[in-house]
């Protein structure tokens, strides 16, 4: 069973509409008794940096988050929810992360119109098993404004907006992170998504 966590950051039930869709058992939940018997969890978001941290302290979720990755236990963070596995975030305030992944979260420098909205490509950069359905310059879904500054070689791929390069997926160890939106992303997202399975079942 995964775990979709509910922290009233939304787009929980596109998730887990897209996870019914590939064949993937996963509930929404906080309660921490089924977190903690969980196979994989998801750490879903929309919306901001300092709300999201605010929720899961309100609902008591840090410590089991931290358990379980300190148990092996893979995470998959969407959107906002790949923005807050990093250390900091500068969106409204500084704002602690959960501190998976090293690197902060700061606004896109460009002079385009942001958020960074709507079907953009992806560039591979190194081998992964979360791209192995995919194909370089398939185009996901995105809705950010603020992005990852990330050790490049732990991104797996890449998306660019006015020669910006914007980490896509991150992964380091048991976690990984999705900065688009694989459940808004037609059949390349349920391939990501697809992908992951894989891996937590193995």
């Amino acid at each position: 069973m995964v775990v979709i966590i509910d922290y009233n950051v939304g787009n929980v039930k596109s998730v887990l509409n897209a996870c019914n869709r590939i064949g993937l058992n996963a509930i929404i939940s906080r309660n921490i008794d089924e977190i903690k018997k969980a196979k994989a969890i998801i750490l879903p978001g929309v919306g901001s940096f300092p709300v999201a941290m605010e929720n899961l302290k309100k609902y008591g979720l840090i410590d089991i988050l931290n358990d379980r990755k300190s148990n092996n236990i893979p995470i998959l963070g969407i959107c906002l929810g790949m923005q807050i596995l990093f250390e900091k975030g500068f969106e409204i305030k500084e704002t602690n992360g959960l501190g998976y992944l090293k690197g902060n979260i700061n606004l896109i420098k460009t002079n385009k119109k942001l958020p960074h909205m709507g079907w953009n490509q992806l560039f591979f950069n190194k081998d992964n098993k979360m791209i192995k359905y995919i194909s370089e310059k398939d185009d996901v879904y995105f809705v950010h404004s603020y992005m990852a500054d990330f050790n490049d070689n732990e991104v797996i791929c890449y998306t660019e907006y006015e020669k910006i390069k914007i980490p896509a997926i991150v992964s380091k160890d048991n976690v990984i992170g999705c900065q688009f939106h694989p459940e808004k992303s037609g059949k390349v997202g349920e391939n990501i998504l697809n992908a992951w399975k894989e891996i937590i079942e193995c």
